[in-house]
């Protein structure tokens, strides 16, 4: 019987390259809406490449990405793929979050200015309107006193849950987490993944490139083991974390756990 979720995210046969280097070697993937998936595998593996290919900040050299049933950065006419211009691929990307391993938080803006910034600038909200939902995203995030404060006067781990918030103000479909957590200090890392429990809680459909074996088995609905550049294994935590069956899932969680 056909599922009938509607499909975020559709991967097929996608392959990257950079001149003779084969980064993504026939990447198929589906995301549901709702769903959780986690990435994992080793480094160079291609999760960050495929992660950034799902909203056109990579290229694909061949094979089909959807987000919602349309192509990413491109047009399909005659059977042939034609790049859209950036304004239409900026259009589809306010769908998409995405919350890098460093924060990039504009430095002379405070915690509200980098959360309005692009609702207002890019979505014509209101000020008004931007500013009072980033203050319900503040408080979301559990920073509800820091909204005048500066980057430079926030931990790193309260410049993540800023920079969550930013992308959240843009009311996205599909959050990409890459690695989320890795230029964090340890006892940091806690206070960002809550966050992103509670956002997976609430139904938030996401993808996370993630070393946090701990959180793919908490949170994620379906974990992919990349290696090589292609999918080695995929399942829910409870197969591929805890009963991997390819030896290269065997080998590699056993160095991280």
């Amino acid at each position: 019987m056909a599922s009938t979720k509607t499909v975020v995210v559709e991967a097929v046969d996608v392959r990257k390259n950079y001149g003779h280097v084969e980064v993504l070697r026939g990447i198929d993937l589906r995301v549901d809406e709702g769903e959780v998936v986690c990435l994992i595998g080793p480094s160079g593996s291609g999760k960050t490449t495929f992660l950034r290919c799902i909203n056109h900040l990579e290229r694909i050299n061949s094979g089909k990405l959807m987000v919602d049933g349309e192509l990413v950065g491109y047009r399909r006419h005659k059977g042939k793929l034609y790049e859209l211009n950036l304004k239409q691929t900026a259009s589809k990307r306010a769908e998409i979050g995405v919350v890098f391993q460093h924060f990039n938080l504009f430095p002379q803006m405070t915690a509200l200015q980098n959360i309005v910034e692009a609702p207002i600038g890019v979505k014509r909200e209101s000020k008004a309107d931007a500013v009072a939902h980033a203050h319900k995203l503040l408080t979301q995030v559990g920073l509800s006193d820091k909204a005048d404060c500066y980057p430079r006067q926030l931990s790193g781990g309260q410049q993540q849950r800023i920079a969550i918030a930013r992308a959240l103000a843009m009311r996205p479909r599909l959050m990409l987490f890459d690695e989320p957590t890795s230029a964090l200090d340890p006892e940091l890392v806690g206070e960002v993944l809550d966050v992103m429990k509670r956002l997976a809680g609430a139904g938030m459909t996401m993808v996370v490139v993630t070393h946090e074996i701990g959180f793919a088995r908490q949170v994620a609905d379906r974990v992919v083991f990349m290696a090589d550049g292609v999918v080695v294994e995929a399942g829910p935590p409870s197969q591929v974390i805890d009963a991997p069956q390819h030896p290269r899932t065997v080998e590699f969680l056993r160095k991280v756990l």
